[in-house]
């Protein structure tokens, strides 16, 4: 092939690692729709399905190989791979996901219809499917699907509550096509410059008016929380003579910063529930009591044969339990046929059972506590099923496996989108960041600085009532694809 037929592909990478500016911690939001009017732009002109096909894929690797670069840091750092091999390891991975967005620039090109609105609707609905399909397909990763990039202050925010992450991924899709399609009309038919500019303009009032609505309100009085931030080395949380160096760090944190509702990170403490010295538990219940309280500790519970990833709680509430039920693949349990992949690593607990998968909110500190572990905010339509009885959602994550990545900025901009998804405020306790309170709104309100041990304390209210999305998950953002799609390949009449 000549030169000139490969030339979009190194455009399609460059756009695709721009892109990822669009993420937390650059939030430059804009930059997602102008990633897609290129993409846009550069699947128009593609003569053949095939070609569609490396564009896309092309596109792909750049946003992910930039995007999801702190995978290499989990695997050669803190997993114990040989540096080639986790680069080797994390390009598979990056090449696996950008099969995605060419899977979406091939089917463009092979359903192509000609017209400027056929063309956008196609595009937006089949954007939205593949990073559907990649949220659940062999369970899912929906990591950077680009509806994320749109938490506020993006105008589109406004419509998490009724159509999810992945209804603003279409819809930053719809407004990248309309700038392309400006953009192209500017230079060649400027007296035509509202079709494409009108859709745009109504896209991102529409998400500004329901920006303003409120789909939940406070409920009772606030609770004073209490997230710790330990800040405990990877390398050294999991070895046996570093445990009382581990509860020592929680217990002084947890004297410092008295609470009604102190939540400590993903395995906390690094040992069974049930192999604790029970000293420290009574340790736990007596601070909890004497704030009149409960205390939320991540920790594994079982024994070695069976265990689960779970959060514990003591205090003036029943004792409690929720184990995780989302697992993550290579981290946490093992895929059938790559046992010997986990052989090569050095990752401990890595074979967790997972909990059930619909579990009652928390009755802790006054509120009713959706609780989830690390990955499982990531799955929207998962983290609904406690709700709407729910009043808080709350996560415990360690995200030291990825070091000072982009991992962590990354994984609080998901938690704005549960925020809104919801109209519930996140709590996150994290070890080594990012600890911070996102409110029902989407906004975050505190953080502590990564890498830094300290307790983020505040006064929070539950809160109550049921947005649209609480109500159908993915479903509305499924039939507005399915329809922009139908819409966008049917045949117009000879």
């Amino acid at each position: 092939m000549s030169a000139r037929r490969f030339l979009p592909l190194p455009a399609a990478a460059a756009l695709g690692a721009a892109a990822v500016l669009a993420f937390a911690p650059f939030g430059w939001f804009v930059v997602g729709w102008l990633a897609m009017a290129g993409l846009f732009a550069l699947l128009r002109r593609a003569p053949t399905a095939r070609q569609g096909g490396l564009v896309g894929f092309a596109f792909g690797c750049g946003w992910f190989g930039v995007g999801t670069s702190w995978v290499y840091v989990s695997l050669s750092v803190f997993g114990g791979l040989p540096p080639a091999l986790a680069g080797v390891a994390t390009a598979l991975f990056c090449a696996g996901l950008a099969l995605f967005p060419a899977l979406a620039g091939a089917a463009f090109v092979r359903w192509r219809r000609p017209g400027f609105a056929a063309e956008a609707a196609r595009f937006a609905g089949l954007w939205m499917l593949c990073e559907w399909l990649r949220g659940w397909l062999f369970t899912g990763f929906p990591w950077l699907s680009l509806g994320y990039s749109q938490a506020p202050p993006s105008p589109l925010a406004g419509y998490a509550p009724l159509l999810g992450v992945y209804g603003l991924s279409l819809l930053a899709a719809l407004l990248g096509a309309c700038i392309a399609e400006a953009g192209r009309r500017a230079f060649a038919a400027p007296g035509r410059l509202v079709w494409p500019l009108l859709p745009a303009a109504l896209l991102l009032a529409g998400g500004a008016l329901l920006g303003v609505l409120r789909w939940s309100e406070p409920s009772g009085a606030p609770v004073k929380v209490a997230l710790l931030q330990g800040n405990v080395p990877q390398e050294m949380k999991w070895r046996p003579e570093k445990l009382h160096d581990s509860l020592a760090v929680y217990d002084a944190l947890m004297r410092a910063h008295p609470a009604t509702l102190t939540v400590l990170p993903e395995t906390a403490v690094p040992a069974f529930l049930g192999e604790l010295p029970p000293h420290y538990l009574e340790r736990l219940l007596t601070h909890a009591l004497a704030q009149q309280g409960d205390v939320l500790f991540g920790v594994a519970a079982g024994d070695a044969g069976q265990y689960a990833n779970a959060a514990a709680s003591v205090g003036v509430s029943p004792p409690q339990l929720y184990s995780k039920s989302h697992l993550v693949p290579f981290g946490e349990f093992v895929p059938p046929g790559f046992q010997w992949f986990l052989d090569m690593m050095h990752i401990p607990m890595s074979n967790f059972t997972p909990g059930p998968a619909r579990q009652p909110p928390l009755a802790i500190g006054g509120q009713r506590v959706a609780v989830n572990i690390c990955y499982e905010d990531v799955f929207g339509s998962e983290i609904i099923r406690a709700l709407p009885e729910a009043t808080l959602l709350v996560n415990l994550s360690n995200t030291a496996w990825f070091g000072d990545s982009l991992a962590q900025p990354q994984h609080l901009q998901i938690a704005q989108l549960r925020a809104l998804e919801t109209g519930r405020p996140m709590l996150r306790a994290t070890n080594t960041g990012m600890t911070a309170i996102v409110g029902a709104d989407g906004r975050v309100q505190a953080a502590l600085p990564p890498f830094a041990r300290d307790a983020l304390v505040a006064e929070v209210s539950g809160h109550t009532g049921t947005t649209p999305y609480v109500r159908w998950g993915n479903g509305p953002a499924l039939v507005a694809a399915l329809l922009l799609l139908a819409g966008g390949c049917r045949r117009r009449p000879a």
